[in-house]
């Protein structure tokens, strides 16, 4: 009897064994194909890798060359801002090199520029643009961000600003840590998109634009962010300014904000008047600068910028030759 009940434990045991060992070449498998489907179909990745890649080799300009400026922002500027038209129109005064990740906002950035300040980037100039409502949020990118932009120690560091639970914490330390998990919601998404014709229009209707504090809830949580931001871009030698891309219906915003920026002690680009555009410069969502839009914004932004990043003496000089 001993013996038949020993053989069924010993049976058992063989079984267990090798389903965890199927699930763990399931799990490998897995994994590799997510890193050679993200390497090899996201755009997004691509983009975003590309640019970090180039972020981190800048260095502060030597005698006679342009400033290095670092920019960063989510699709607000991915999308207002035709970066090559920039870079021709400001080639003669900077140098520009841009980070552009959608959805991402203060705590995306906030970790993401002090890893990149670790790894070894010294750009000059830091400008900052994710809107009033991403800058507001109390959240960070769950896909992308984690893994391009959070070391271990920052992950843990996002949950405890956030006030993260353990199911949340472990989820950001996974994403981190596994392709797969990082980015299961943009295999998703691309899977939808597919099957799904205009999904885009519903993903409008399931996640609403959000929502922006009004009066002094600006200040009393902008300005505190700000001065983390300037501090950390101050303490590795770069100056920080808040770039605030125009949305529909934001100048109260727009204006509060620039307002807080300079309480904190931060230069702030507000290059064009929200005012000044109208819904048809937007794309249907009211956020997201159309082509026209975002023409005139990326003007504005060329004229702006340069007299931020190079005092106006310099810029002249430079000019005259």
């Amino acid at each position: 009897m001993r013996s038949s009940i020993s053989d069924s434990k010993s049976t058992a045991l063989v079984y267990a064994k090798v389903l965890v060992g199927i699930c763990a070449i399931l799990m490998i498998a897995i994994e590799i194909s997510s890193i050679y489907l993200l390497k090899h179909g996201s755009l997004t990745y691509a983009r975003v890798s590309r640019q970090y890649d180039e972020a981190v080799r800048v260095r502060p300009a030597g005698p006679g060359e342009r400033p290095s400026v670092l920019m960063v922002g989510n699709s607000l500027l991915l999308q207002g801002v035709q970066m090559d038209h920039l870079q021709a129109l400001t080639s003669a005064s900077m140098r520009i090199y841009p980070i552009f990740l959608e959805a991402t906002g203060y705590y995306d950035w906030l970790y993401g520029l002090r890893r990149l300040f670790r790894q070894g980037a010294r750009p000059q100039v830091v400008v900052v643009g994710v809107g009033v409502n991403y800058f507001l949020g109390n959240r960070v990118r769950q896909d992308y961000a984690p893994m391009l932009f959070f070391d271990a120690r920052d992950t843990l560091a996002v949950a405890s600003d956030l006030h993260l639970d353990r199911t949340a914490t472990s989820n950001l330390l996974l994403a981190h840590s596994s392709t797969f998990w990082d980015t299961r919601s943009a295999i998703r998404t691309q899977i939808l998109r597919r099957v799904v014709p205009h999904v885009e229009n519903l993903f409008l209707l399931v996640n609403p634009r959000p929502a922006v504090p009004e009066g002094r809830e600006i200040e009393e949580v902008s300005i505190p962010r700000l001065q983390r931001l300037r501090e950390l871009c101050e303490a590795h030698g770069a100056k920080l300014i808040l770039l605030v891309p125009p949305t529909l219906s934001s100048e109260s915003a727009v204006s509060q904000m620039a307002y807080a920026a300079h309480k904190a002690g931060v230069d702030v680009s507000v290059p064009i008047d929200p005012a000044a555009l109208t819904a048809k410069f937007y794309q249907p969502d009211g956020m997201h600068l159309n082509r026209e839009g975002a023409v005139l914004f990326t003007a504005a932004l060329a004229k702006d910028l340069p007299e931020r990043v190079v005092p106006h003496d310099t810029l002249s000089s430079r000019l005259v030759r």
